[in-house]
């Protein structure tokens, strides 16, 4: 039974155990600059709008992350990996010589490439991973890395802040850029072999497209990514309205802290489990699964009863991630390694941007709308999503794929 607990299969594997390392690594430093640039532009403008800016700044690139993905099949992964980490750890330090308003220019201009290169990064790695682990453990890497990336959640705006107000901003900076030049030297250390991708044989915009193609020409995978797509944007709207459930609850504000550490606590659960999960049910049903459990809790969340809403909080914590612990692991599964870099960073753009647009759809809504009816129709949303998603059985749908292939591949 050992051998089959996450942490344990993940770490006996070498090369999966030091991607996770790189993954945790950056992902510390990345979790501290979130935190902090906007705290140092609010400290140095007075400004929330600007201050938000960090954050649009940061997200913007995800939008152009199939033309950005593009890059990642067009080079070997690991060397990728390293020079953009190196290059990262550079660009971080003229954050130095931010001291003022005037050199705001600077600090946005930053975050626009940190977005940029952190698409191609994780379409590279994504890649790289695909490619260098065993195929049974990509359940078991995904789910552990989910569990890293909440940790990080938890601990590192923790860090940045006590930082942040120890040293200001350029030693928050300087710790970021410590955090990818010491990635670099872990994706050195990897050994795996790669072949030189072939020449392009298309334009930029046509290998964009054949990214795209391939994803939407898969009858298996598409309603995947499209059920993660719809959940993501309910759980945008329903975050929005987190802090009118904490009113209903009759608590401060501050009380959405303890809301948002127990959810960690279901994703870092769910991480945990969701490789056994994912060889037991496969990806689709993991997905519908996590999806289901997700309606439930976010209809929940209408019960003013602090126990029936740390109970919808964790159970958030657990369904969505499962969601996109499945896209990933799909994808990963099911595309081809020359054109894994663009249909990952497709999935992610298909994925991620409707939860941006849910949360300021939601933070419309909440000043029009009762909160507890948008719940409600969220979780009946929710539930129609993962019953589509159990619709098809994998089965039917692989012979879907062997009937329409012609339609599936580019022209």
């Amino acid at each position: 039974m050992t051998t089959r607990w996450t942490a344990v299969r993940v770490l006996r594997d070498r090369t999966a155990g030091r991607c996770l390392t790189a993954v945790v690594v950056s992902g510390f430093g990345t979790s501290t600059l979130w935190l902090a640039s906007g705290v140092w532009v609010k400290d140095l403008t007075g400004s929330d709008g600007l201050a938000a800016l960090c954050m649009l700044a940061m997200w913007a690139p995800t939008l152009a992350g199939p033309l950005l993905g593009t890059l990642a099949d067009r080079h070997r992964r690991r060397p990728l990996l390293v020079a953009l980490s190196l290059f990262m750890a550079v660009l971080l330090l003229t954050l130095c010589a931010v001291d003022g308003p005037g050199e705001l220019w600077l600090l946005y201009a930053v975050l626009f490439v940190y977005g940029a290169a952190g698409t191609v990064h994780d379409a590279a790695e994504s890649a790289l991973v695909a490619g260098a682990v065993d195929r049974s453990l990509l359940g078991d890497f995904n789910g552990l890395r989910m569990t890293a990336d909440e940790g990080m959640k938890l601990l590192a705006p923790l860090a940045g802040a006590g930082l942040y107000t120890a040293y200001g901003g350029p030693g928050v900076a300087v710790l970021d850029a410590a955090s990818f030049l010491a990635a670099a030297l872990v994706y050195l250390s990897l050994r795996v072999r790669e072949e030189r991708p072939a020449p392009a044989r298309e334009g930029g915009r046509s290998a964009t497209a054949e990214g795209v193609r391939h994803l939407w020409g898969d009858v298996w995978l598409r309603p995947l990514v499209l059920a993660g797509g719809v959940t993501m944007l309910c759980a945008g709207v329903s975050g929005a309205l987190t802090y009118a459930v904490v009113e209903d609850l009759g608590h401060s504000p501050a009380y959405a802290g303890v809301l948002y550490a127990v959810q960690g606590a279901g994703s870092v659960t769910v991480g945990l489990l969701s490789g056994p999960a994912l060889r037991r049910l496969g990806a689709r049903r993991f997905a519908a699964y996590g999806i289901s459990l997700l309606a439930v809790a976010v209809a929940l969340r209408a019960v003013p009863y602090d126990p029936a809403a740390w109970a919808c909080s964790a159970a958030v914590g657990v369904g969505l991630p499962a969601a996109l612990i499945a896209v990933l692991t799909g994808v990963q599964q099911r595309t081809p390694g020359p054109l894994l870099g663009r249909v990952t960073a497709t999935a992610g753009t298909l994925v991620h941007t409707p939860n941006v647009i849910g949360l300021a759809a939601g933070a419309v809504l909440v000043e029009l709308l009762g909160h507890r009816a948008q719940l409600v129709a969220l979780g009946v949303v929710l539930g129609v999503t993962a019953a589509v998603l159990l619709g098809q059985s994998p089965a039917s749908a692989d012979r879907t794929a062997a009937r329409s292939a012609s339609d599936a591949s580019p022209a």
